[in-house]
């Protein structure tokens, strides 16, 4: 069987347009659906949903925030909890005061003796007083503490040496027939007594070779 078309061309082509059109027409209608429904959603979310959300974390706020003020000295207790959480913080930071002991030990000279030793760690000053068979004992002491350096080791390394102390002055002193009494002052660097730090001090051999400390005090302070 055989079958003629008989549409002119012009006609097939506007019969073509008209469907694509058609089409064209009918994906645009649901695009435009898909908009709009997308649009209603995003305002239902921000307008409905998120606003109740709001709401509700307002509601659990003030509700805790009540439950909190209704605890008895609850100023107080926030107080004391802020201060042990710093303890752990001062503990870290306050000077290793057991250094001094070996401090001094290594520092005074075998003849002299200790009667007074006064440090504050807030000032960093050191005092120490004590008596000698001579006054050249006297300034070998203060000459030591002049010339004393420490070093920290650090990961199996050692730092350029230091003066530990500074502002040595001999503030006082005197001689008799039993010997040289004498008070020393000076400034020490805190970094001495660090407990994050592993201090060696650098003391000249002048000072005194084996000292130790149960001979450099007399039993005074």
């Amino acid at each position: 069987m055989v079958q003629f078309n008989l549409l002119p061309d012009v006609k097939l082509e506007y019969v073509r347009t008209q469907r694509t059109k058609r089409l064209l027409t009918l994906v645009s209608v649901f695009a435009s659906a898909a908009g709009i429904a997308i649009l209603l959603i995003c305002i239902m979310t921000v307008d409905v949903v998120q606003k109740k959300s709001l709401d509700d974390l307002n509601s659990s706020i003030t509700k805790y925030s009540n439950q909190l003020k209704s605890v008895p000295n609850l100023n107080k207790i926030l107080t004391v909890q802020n201060q042990l959480n710093t303890l752990s913080t001062l503990n870290d930071q306050k000077p290793v005061t057991s250094r001094l002991f070996s401090y001094i030990a290594q520092l005074t000279p075998a003849q002299a003796s200790l009667n007074q030793l006064n440090i504050d760690f807030t000032q960093n000053t050191l005092t120490i007083g004590g008596t000698a068979p001579s006054l050249n004992v006297v300034s070998t002491y203060t000459d030591t503490l002049k010339a004393t350096q420490y070093t920290i080791a650090d990961a199996g390394s050692s730092s350029s040496p230091v003066n530990a102390f500074s502002d040595v002055v001999l503030s006082s002193f005197g001689f008799d027939q039993q010997g040289a009494t004498f008070t020393i002052t000076c400034n020490f660097d805190p970094t001495i007594f660090n407990t994050d730090d592993s201090v060696t001090l650098n003391v000249p051999s002048t000072s005194t070779a084996n000292v130790e400390q149960s001979n450099v005090f007399q039993g005074g302070n």
